[in-house]
């Protein structure tokens, strides 16, 4: 079974949204072309491609988000927030994610229609010197939006039996080291004589 394949899009209207993201210096829309794609609400779908994300892929983000961007993210885990994005309009059709620094405030917004999942991404930037440092962050945006919510829908298809992202049979464990035998690196213990 292939998934599809998440392409760059134009940014849907019914995403643009009033006030201060209407004239966003950064707008860009990743798609999921998916028939399943209502089998998830939005907010499930942002967890599903933040939260569910490999453990050094989770660590990588965030340190680009705070260090990197300066955003400030919020407690994770935590049902107000996704991976440390505040939750700010959840509803049938879309999720809308925030999270802003000194530097640029930014905004994800989760769209779920019949024809798949759009994952719009918008910055706005607060200095002169912001331009610069998300010319440095936004090839690393376009690579990891369409590899998460790619992921985030296998995890979806994966096949009965795996536990997501674990690529193991659930209640299975690592097979047993054979008793007695040695552990490569270690010295064998002396054993006292009395």
């Amino acid at each position: 079974m292939t998934t599809p394949r998440v392409r760059r899009v134009e940014v849907p209207q019914v995403a643009r949204t009033a006030g201060e993201f209407a004239t966003a210096d950064y707008a860009s829309a990743f798609e999921l072309p998916s028939r399943h794609a209502r089998s998830r609400t939005p907010e499930q779908w942002a967890r599903a491609t933040f939260e569910d994300a490999p453990a050094a892929v989770r660590w990588i983000l965030l340190r680009g988000w705070t260090l990197g961007l300066g955003l400030r993210m919020g407690p994770r885990p935590s049902p107000d927030h996704v991976l440390g994005w505040l939750v700010s309009e959840s509803g049938p059709g879309s999720v809308t994610l925030d999270a802003s620094s000194p530097l640029v405030a930014t905004r994800n917004v989760v769209v779920v229609n019949g024809s798949g999942v759009v994952w719009v991404t918008f910055v706005r930037f607060n200095r002169r010197v912001s331009r610069l440092v998300w010319s440095a962050a936004a090839p690393v945006h376009h690579l990891a939006v369409p590899y998460l919510l790619g992921r985030a829908d296998r995890t979806r298809t994966a096949p009965q039996g795996h536990e997501s992202g674990s690529g193991r049979a659930p209640g299975l464990r690592r097979r047993p080291r054979p008793v007695g035998r040695r552990r490569p690196g270690r010295c064998p213990r002396r054993r006292r004589v009395r």
